[in-house]
């Protein structure tokens, strides 16, 4: 219902209904989006009374009407036009007290309803959608028309209505941010949806990872032209063009790269992913020996690959993390997990295109010709672990790999791909080792973390949550050891008799007994002669 929508194609054309039973009271509510300036929402009639809503102009909607003791209008006018072709909400109600008007967020206008007089709202007529009477009706879409709680079928009544259309494009205008990452928004009947095929997500709104674990010896490679196809028809067949036109060119070569994905191992060396060509130009991204990131580029005019080394981290710690490559020309930019980008330059005699592009290969390269040493040295055993959302300009491989598509002639695997999101995992922070932990007994000389800064108000947070949780188990503890302690022991050392009592100022124990018994001091008293022979 919230999608049942009427667009309205000529100032003539309406949809008719039943007579609105609003007779004490009126609730209605619809949206509308329109890039006229005036027109008739709807309209019903009695033989004096009325009920109307209505686009007065740019900026004033209005709601009117006659329980028989005279016309009422209340007015809302917006700071913004209302006829920006996009989406806006209106809700008037009435009742026997008071009648108001809401447009959008803007302030709500109340008119109070007279002491005395009628106060019923009498209809005859069809209830009009659109234009009625010889006035000029509404050019545009209404959805989600509601009156007293009754969602009216807009789309069913259109479907049989000249000059009025079942649902309403342009949907996109309002809602295509949702489309994430990259995903383009389409028009559909009665809503939108969001396009992901060019992404490495998936999901209504393409924010879903898609991912898989890799075992160890398990490999992918991603073709850049299907089997069959000729290098003339690799640009059009293909998507390592960008959507930006300015790298399209007929031999292949790349101007422009970009590169994300997201990763977690705890095996070093190892290839993470390398696109090969046809010419000797190779990027790589790797993980060296002792657990670095390291990026590298031959574009040709160099003796030597440029290297791009990230030392201030073990990514081989078995944590997700994100690896983010751009390169314009010279210029690269690298961007890993939280940490800011940073730039990067090509040598000034280095190419800047990479030519013919040929293939791209994840977990370990799989290549005929020759492959540099350092990266065949990486090749053994493989990758062991998790890689998510890799993106290559407009190839998403894995996802080519794992949802069926188009695309999934240009995939090969080596081994079994098993889906899995481990590596899209939230970052962890681990531990700070005592070389670096200030406050460690042996690092007297230790500088603090973070070049001198705090560490993040999220961190301190959660500790400051942990310790006090902490605390209070700690103090309830205590607190129930002690009442225990204190039951158990509080009748050491005394026990109980059944001495009389009395017997501490008695001169013998048959004194206290005697003093202490009422029935026996009786028995005496009664019995306490003298007798003189």
């Amino acid at each position: 219902n919230y999608w049942n929508a009427a667009s309205f194609v000529t100032s003539s054309s309406y949809l008719h209904f039943s007579t609105f039973q609003g007779e004490t009271s009126a609730d209605i509510s619809f949206y509308f989006k329109t890039s006229a300036s005036d027109g008739v929402f709807l309209e019903n009639l009695g033989n004096t009374d009325f009920i109307k809503l209505e686009l007065k102009s740019a900026t004033k909607v209005s709601f009117s009407f006659d329980v028989g003791n005279g016309p009422v209008e209340i007015m809302v006018r917006s700071p913004n036009p209302l006829n920006d072709d996009q989406w806006h909400r209106v809700n008037a109600e009435r009742n026997v007290k008071q009648a108001s008007l809401q447009v959008d967020q803007l302030p709500l206008e109340v008119r109070k309803a007279p002491t005395e007089g009628h106060t019923r709202l009498e209809l005859y007529s069809q209830l009009y959608v659109g234009a009625a009477g010889g006035q000029r009706g509404f050019l545009g879409c209404i959805r989600s028309l509601r009156m007293n709680g009754v969602t009216l079928d807009l789309e069913e009544r259109a479907k049989v209505t000249p000059g009025v259309k079942p649902g309403c494009s342009g949907h996109c205008t309002s809602y295509g941010m949702y489309c994430a990452n990259g995903g383009k928004c389409v028009e559909k009947y009665n809503g939108y949806s969001c396009d992901c095929s060019k992404t490495a997500y998936d999901g209504p709104f393409c924010i879903k990872d898609v991912g898989a674990f890799f075992e160890e010896g398990m490999w992918l490679r991603y073709n850049f032209h299907s089997p069959g196809t000729s290098t003339k028809d690799l640009v059009s067949r293909t998507l390592l063009s960008s959507a930006d036109p300015e790298i399209t060119a007929p031999d292949l070569s790349l101007n422009k790269e970009e590169l994300s994905f997201s990763f977690s191992t705890t095996k070093s060396p190892c290839v993470l992913l390398y696109v090969s060509s046809y010419t000797p130009d190779f990027m790589a991204v790797l993980v060296n020996p002792i657990g670095n990131l390291q990026i590298r580029y031959n574009l040709g005019g160099t003796k030597e690959p440029y290297n791009i080394d990230i030392d201030h981290r073990n990514m081989a710690n078995g944590q997700p993390h994100t690896v983010n490559v751009t390169r314009n020309g010279r210029d690269i930019v690298l961007q890993l997990d939280h940490y800011p980008p940073t730039s990067y330059s090509l040598p000034a005699t280095s190419d800047i295109q990479f030519n013919s592009p040929k293939a791209l290969f994840l977990g370990k390269v799989i290549e005929i010709g020759k492959i540099d040493q350092d990266i065949y040295k990486y090749n053994t055993p493989g990758f062991t672990g998790c890689l998510s959302r890799v993106q290559f300009n407009q190839i998403a491989p894995l996802k080519a790999a794992l949802r069926p598509t188009n695309a999934s002639s240009h995939v090969h695997i080596q081994g079994e791909l098993v889906e899995s999101n481990c590596g899209a995992s939230p970052l962890t922070i681990p531990p700070m080792s005592a070389a670096t932990d200030p406050w460690h007994l042996d690092s007297a000389s230790a500088d603090f973390p973070y070049n001198g800064q705090a560490i993040g108000d999220g961190v301190n947070r959660n500790s400051a949550i942990i310790g006090g949780v902490i605390a209070v188990v700690i103090f309830t503890i205590l607190c129930t050891l002690v009442f225990l302690i204190r039951y158990m022991f509080r009748h050491k050392g005394t026990y109980h008799t059944n001495e009389a009592k009395g017997a501490e100022s008695a001169e013998s124990a048959d004194a206290a007994i005697m003093n202490n018994d009422p029935n026996f001091t009786e028995t005496i008293d009664e019995s306490k002669k003298e007798w003189l022979i």
